[in-house]
């Protein structure tokens, strides 16, 4: 198997169909749902189709650019990562992260965060990123602050975020490379 990255715990890679099951499953637990409730799949069909989307966007080094996380230690797939541009600008992106509730609180997402983090702004050449917590998802606002991400304003009305509780917006602003896919 082919790894884009790998951390001291963890190895991120493009998905294959096989993880379509473990994807799926990994996105339907309470957590997932109560934090980011439309990255849920309707059905493993639904999956598969992501997969597929996310292997042609990574293979053709274009956003979105989504990876799937494994533990070193076992393999298993524990979470799934990603940027996309934000607002149609294509030289900052929003960071996306989960790890499913069985390995969370093991600081794999806080690793998770800051590598995927480097690994983008050396390979697409974007030193602004963003990430969004849902108020009240301390956890995530946690990781989002160890990796250097600064609040900058509060959100309301988003349409991913259904309860209308708003959107907590960091901002991180990275050292420009020049190597770009």
């Amino acid at each position: 198997m082919e790894y884009i990255f790998q951390t001291e715990n963890l190895r991120i890679r493009k998905f294959e169909m096989e993880d379509a099951k473990c994807l799926y499953e990994n996105h339907l637990e309470e957590e997932v749902k109560k934090w980011i409730p439309n990255e849920s799949y309707a059905d493993i069909e639904e999956t598969q189709e992501a997969i597929q989307f996310y292997v042609d966007c990574v293979n053709g080094g274009h956003l979105p650019y989504v990876l799937a996380v494994e533990l070193k230690e076992t393999g298993e797939l524990i979470g799934d990562t990603g940027v996309n541009e934000v607002d149609g600008n294509s030289s900052e992106v929003e960071i996306g992260y989960g790890i499913c509730k069985k390995y969370s609180g093991n600081g794999y997402a806080t690793e998770l965060l800051k590598a995927m983090t480097e690994f983008i702004t050396k390979t697409f050449g974007i030193n602004i990123l963003y990430g969004r917590a849902m108020h009240g998802n301390n956890a995530s606002v946690r990781v989002l602050e160890k990796n250097g991400y600064k609040f900058v304003r509060e959100e309301f009305g988003a349409e991913d975020d259904p309860y209308g509780n708003g959107m907590l917006i960091y901002k991180k602003e990275c050292e420009m490379s020049q190597q770009k896919l």
